[in-house]
């Protein structure tokens, strides 16, 4: 759009200053003219044009000034019309952009740029707002998900616990069945409010990175064994490939939390007696990392949309695997904080996840 406006302005310019200059030569050749044709007339010094014509050849400085000046503001006036017309019609297409529906801006040839700048614009606001209420129906979608959820596990955590308070002459083998049962479902229970901190969370943090080097390998092996009993429940295993002490600059605990979900998201969604992989090497002039893990296809309309907030995988909410849709968008706000990106691949019932970050 400044390239427009740039060339309004040096087409203005340049037709007001031929303007300026051809006004005193029209304006002269024009007295030329009358003064030429007054000569080929027998005047008696009474006529109303004589006296004109006499008046201003004796005021022809002054005349010529009054006429230019004239001339002037007469052609600046003419030319700002153009440019101040130009600006209405900018400020009512600016006025539209907000306009729902699929109304297109036109605005005339000379600013032909300016119309496709400000059609961009409208359409990346009607898809931000479309966005913006998919996600919020999704938000709304999973806390109705979690609260119908909560009350479940809380149900039976109450049940089991009233057993134990009312038998009082139940087995120690049944004694402790219950007491399991409860344990668990208060840790699912606890697994639901997490999820609910976790969206709150996510609405109101303001990342700031808090950089420093860590050996990454190391990283990953820590991660990796704190995933094991995770592991163990669907018989995966975990291999780590990368240098021995490949360092990178990073703020540690945010990156922790990417890793963290990269390694969850494999685990929850893979099949059983597989492999996950996490890579990691050094290219030179970046550091680049996958997550591979093998489980079913993810369609490539999903993989698009699989690092919005609140999308999941699974539409139908199950206890199983998957959690508030958010794991993914925080990965990606965060791997682009430190200036690199993360996407999504997957074929032949293999999932990879693939993330790039530039060496500082």
């Amino acid at each position: 759009m400044r390239e427009t406006v740039n060339k309004l302005f040096y087409r203005q310019l340049v037709r007001f200053s031929i303007t300026i200059i051809i006004i005193p030569v029209v304006f002269m050749g024009v007295y030329l003219i009358v003064r030429w044709m007054a000569g080929q007339t027998i005047w008696y010094g009474d006529e109303p044009l004589w006296l004109i014509f006499s008046w201003i050849r004796s005021n022809v400085a002054i005349v010529t000034a009054v006429m230019v000046e004239a001339g002037v503001v007469g052609a600046a006036v003419f030319f700002l019309r153009k440019p101040f017309a130009y600006l209405r019609r900018v400020l009512e297409a600016a006025e539209m952009i907000y306009d729902s529906g699929d109304n297109i801006i036109e605005l005339p040839a000379e600013l032909r740029e300016a119309e496709y700048q400000l059609n961009q614009v409208k359409m990346e606001l009607e898809r931000n707002a479309r966005a913006a209420k998919e996600a919020e129906q999704r938000k709304n979608d999973l806390i109705v998900y979690l609260a119908h959820d909560l009350k479940t596990p809380l149900t039976s955590v109450i049940g089991y616990l009233t057993l134990l308070r009312d038998e009082n002459q139940i087995s120690e083998e049944l004694r402790q069945k219950y007491l399991s049962i409860s344990l668990e479902k208060a840790e699912h229970l606890e697994d639901l409010i997490n999820e609910f901190f976790e969206i709150t969370r996510f609405n109101l943090s303001n990342l700031i990175l808090e950089e420093s080097r860590v050996n990454l390998t190391r990283m990953l092996e820590q991660i990796s064994y704190e995933f094991q009993p995770m592991l163990a429940e669907k018989s995966l295993t975990c291999r780590i490939v990368a240098p021995r002490d490949l360092m990178i600059k990073c703020d540690v605990g945010k990156m922790q939390r990417v890793f963290d979900n990269l390694f969850r998201n494999a685990v929850n969604y893979s099949f059983e007696r597989e492999e996950i992989t996490f890579s990691a090497i050094d290219t030179g002039e970046e550091i680049r990392m996958a997550c591979v893990n093998h489980g079913n296809t993810i369609p490539e309309e999903k993989l698009e949309r699989i690092f919005e907030q609140f999308y999941r995988l699974d539409s139908a909410r199950t206890t199983g695997s998957g959690g508030a849709g958010l794991g993914l968008a925080i990965a990606k706000e965060i791997v682009e904080l430190h200036g690199g990106r993360i996407w999504a691949e997957s074929e032949n019932e293999e999932i990879r996840f693939m993330i790039s970050i530039p060496k500082r």
